[in-house]
């Protein structure tokens, strides 16, 4: 059974995430249709790419992902077909695909063909272009047959910390904050332990807070699990299963979590200095 997975910034109040399912249904009702997010705040690519890029490796090859962030239909703007990683991941061509392939090359790219011609009606690009060309790939289809071989798409710059040789610093920024309120950096691990090689000491810096050690789990802040309570609130940095520097608290919440306690919003730095 064809596998199709959703995301989008439609949220579950309005009719739209429903009208995909109806329509996928209509053309194939033996799809299985998964939902990945549909709670993406409107419009923002980065925290697009950090679900889809995370949530996808977990699905079967040959699995097809239709990406509804910042899809509204415009005849001057493509959407577009990657052939990526082993899947299918479908997407207006705003950029969304090469944040989450940022670091993977695409074995194809296409640009779908369905209802583009000049007298084409679209009301509304997910059911009107790109479920079509996500069953039409569940069925078995070729790619070649719903769209148009390209070379490239609309590349953004995902953005990448750095290393301050003469400060002995690494620069990152927060690019991500979860349900728990968990704030995550792009500062990835191998980044970290290459550089903290050639050094004794760290210390991670936001704001006007500080942090001297680098956790492997949440759960590893409790040393006394026979005290497990009194860690409830306890602040800590990890390396989370992306090998992404976050910065947490221990049984945190969206309310009471790290991105209540520390004020970090996304775009702001995160500094490691070494010494």
């Amino acid at each position: 059974m064809s596998i199709i997975t959703l995301t989008s910034d439609f949220g579950n109040v309005d009719y739209r995430v429903s009208a995909m399912k109806g329509k996928i249904l209509s053309l194939n009702p033996e799809v299985n249709i998964v939902d990945i997010s549909h709670d993406i705040q409107a419009f923002n690519l980065i925290q697009t790419s950090y679900i889809v890029r995370n949530a996808y490796k977990y699905f079967p090859k040959g699995t097809i992902h239709i990406i509804s962030v910042d899809s509204f239909f415009h005849k001057s703007r493509k959407n577009i077909l990657y052939k990526a990683d082993g899947s299918y991941f479908l997407a207006a061509d705003n950029g969304l695909l090469s944040l989450v392939f940022f670091d993977i090359k695409p074995e194809s790219i296409y640009e779908i063909t369905l209802n583009n011609r000049f007298d084409d009606i679209v009301n509304f690009t997910s059911t009107d272009i790109l479920v079509p060309a996500a069953v039409h790939l569940a069925n078995g289809g070729l790619p070649e047959v719903i769209g148009r071989k390209i070379d490239t798409a609309k590349q953004l710059l995902f953005p990448k910390p750095v290393f301050n040789e003469s400060e002995k610093m690494i620069i990152g920024e927060v690019t991500y904050i979860d349900n728990f309120g968990n704030i995550i950096s792009n500062i990835n691990q191998d980044m970290f332990e290459t550089i903290s090689k050639n050094y004794d000491n760290f210390t991670i810096k936001f704001r006007n807070l500080s942090l001297s050690r680098v956790f492997s789990s949440h759960t590893e802040v409790v040393s006394d699990w026979d005290r497990e309570t009194e860690f409830h609130g306890q602040s800590a940095a990890i390396f989370n299963d992306s090998q992404l520097l976050e910065l947490t608290i221990y049984k945190g919440s969206r309310k009471n979590g790290a991105k209540t306690l520390f004020g970090l919003n996304v775009g702001e730095n995160i500094y490691i200095e070494f010494s």
